[in-house]
């Protein structure tokens, strides 16, 4: 089953990075393969929505339940879909310097085993762009107007 945790520091808040990520609804907007989002409820403490993810000609979609627990935590449980298991959290701390600390987990399996052998060969790769493409928007949100702090994510 893959599986991977990582911590980023990144320079803003913890608030501005759990306002982003809790955004479900606008992934279309930045993330690689999302293609729609259909929130069916949301709240200040949870969300369900459905999220259509599409690559190489092959289109899924998929029912989350989105835990929010603000400032610091955000936490994904799969509801229904083509994988047979998904656990994803997001986690943010102040790093005392002004900036965050982004603790990032997420493991899956697919009931389908040609998708999971797909998976296994591009995870890696796609784990990378995902999570640059999150660095990317959080400097397009709240890194200052000319700031230098975006260099970094034009590289990823």
């Amino acid at each position: 089953m893959p599986k991977h945790n990582e911590t980023r520091q990144l320079p803003y808040t913890p608030t501005q990075m759990f306002d982003l990520v809790s955004n479900v609804a606008a992934y279309p907007e930045f993330l690689p393969w999302v293609s729609a989002i259909r929130v069916r409820s949301d709240n200040e403490s949870e969300m369900v929505a459905d999220m259509i993810v599409g690559f190489k000609g092959i289109k899924e979609s998929f029912t989350s339940r989105v835990h929010k627990h603000r400032p610091d935590h955000v936490r994904v449980d799969y509801l229904d879909g083509p994988l047979k298991h998904l656990h994803n959290e997001w986690n943010f701390r102040d790093d005392g310097q002004g900036g965050v600390l982004v603790d990032f987990e997420v493991e899956f399996e697919f009931k389908n085993r040609l998708f999971e052998m797909l998976a296994g060969q591009f995870f890696d790769k796609a784990l990378r762009k995902m999570i640059g493409a999150f660095e990317t928007r959080a400097a397009e949100l709240y890194a200052p107007s000319g700031s230098s702090s975006s260099s970094a994510h034009s590289a990823a």
